[in-house]
This record gives structure tokens, sequence and C-alpha cells, in this order.
């Protein structure tokens, strides 16, 4: 399936996954317009990916602000959702407050925005959202993201039924090395990824680019939906 000339929404395509998502999606020609909560991430995501390219701010938790997101993009094609905020720390730990959050953003977040997207999205079109591994092999101190990522998990199941014939599947990644991470010292980062290199089977922990592949598979794929795409470097194994 061509995506010349479709029009690919990208909600969180300023920045890692999703800035390598954009990118992809412009080398197979189609239209991509992208939505950040940051203005500044924005505007510099629009210098790198060219003319070719739409951009709005956006805050995806706000039902009135994407349903006014939605309305001035218009009809479009495809729909990828990168964006969402976690929460790590031990279940004891946690306040229940920052757990609501990260569902606010990374659950409600994507919910609220197909939600909002429907009427302008074309029925032969695509819905991929996001979740991650730790949905299902979580280690100590992932018990809010390994609830968020099943919970988006199963929603796309159910989307995928009740949306037909719009497609709808989510990728899971594994750990990715974005500007996610760049609060750490820079010894510190490093250190997490090769200990995580040895311990993956692919020997790397994954590039941007490894995951954009697959949202650009998923919307040309016409016979792939409910589908969760596990792109992990082998993380589930080990």
């Amino acid at each position: 399936m061509s995506l010349q000339g479709k029009r690919v929404v990208v909600v969180g395509g300023t920045s890692g996954i999703g800035l390598a998502t954009a990118k992809a999606f412009l080398e197979k020609s189609a239209h991509v317009i992208i939505a950040s909560r940051s203005a500044e991430k924005l505007s510099e995501a629009k210098k790198e990916l060219g003319e070719n390219v739409e951009g709005y701010e956006l805050d995806f938790r706000s039902d009135e602000k994407v349903a006014g997101f939605f309305s001035k993009v218009g009809n479009f094609d495809h729909l990828v959702v990168t964006a969402g905020e976690g929460a790590m720390g031990h279940f004891s730990d946690l306040p229940v407050a920052q757990v609501r959050e990260a569902f606010d953003s990374k659950f409600w977040g994507q919910y609220i925005t197909v939600h909002a997207a429907l009427p302008y999205l074309d029925k032969a079109g695509s819905i991929t959202l996001t979740s991650g591994v730790y949905g299902i092999r979580p280690p100590k101190g992932a018990s809010t993201l390994a609830s968020i990522n099943s919970a988006i998990d199963g929603l796309v199941r159910g989307l995928a039924v009740d949306l037909s014939p719009v497609r709808v599947n989510v990728v899971s990644p594994g750990i990715v090395d974005t500007p996610i991470y760049s609060g750490m010292p820079e010894d510190q980062r490093q250190g997490m990824y090769s200990q995580i290199s040895q311990q993956l089977p692919v020997g790397r922990v994954a590039q941007p680019e490894d995951i954009a592949q697959t949202y650009v598979y998923l919307a040309q794929n016409g016979f792939t939906t409910g589908t969760s795409v596990l792109i992990d470097g082998g993380a589930h194994l080990v």
C-alpha cells in the first residue's frame, strides 16, 4: 500500500521515536502532521523535517484541545501516537497521584486522541498506538508502566473490532536510545546502555530509527490489525 500523498498525523513527532517516525513517513512521500506539547521542540522538529510538514502545539490529555487540533487538521489517512509519559518506582513507594498522572498521559492521552480523530480518519486508514515491553516482562519498579502498557495493548485489540474496517495496532518497544534519558549524567546513561546491550541477544540498545520503521509497516500493511508488534531486541527472552 503506497503512502505517497497520504496524510499522516504523528502525535509526539518532535523527538525520539516520534521524530524518527515522522522522518520515515516523509521518506515514503507522505504528508506529515506532527503535534507536541513543547513549542520549542515543535519549532526544532519542523526545521529538521522540512517544508512538507505541518506542526501544532498540543496537550493530548485535554479532550477540548485534542478536538480542536483535529478540526484544524481535517481529513487524514493514518494516525500514529508515540507521546506519553510513564512513572517508575516500587509499588509501595510510588505516590498514587503520580501513577494517576502517568495514566492520564500515556493511556488516557492515547485514548482521547483516538476518540477525537475518528470523525476525520479515512475508513481505509490505520491507527497505531505505543505501549512497551514492560507490559510483558516488567522489572522491579515498573508495575505502573506494566499496567499502562497492558491496558494499551488490550485497548488496541478491542478497538480493532469496534472500529473495523479501520485497522488498529500497537508498537511495543524495549529500551531505546532517546532524549527521554537525557537527564541522566552521560557516564551513567552510557553505562546503562552498555549493561543492557550485554544482556540483549542483538547486542545493542535500539535507535529510534529501528522502531520507526514498524509504524510505517503497520500503516502500509492492509491485512494487519489488532496486533502488538514487540521490538525489544529479545529483552523478553532474557
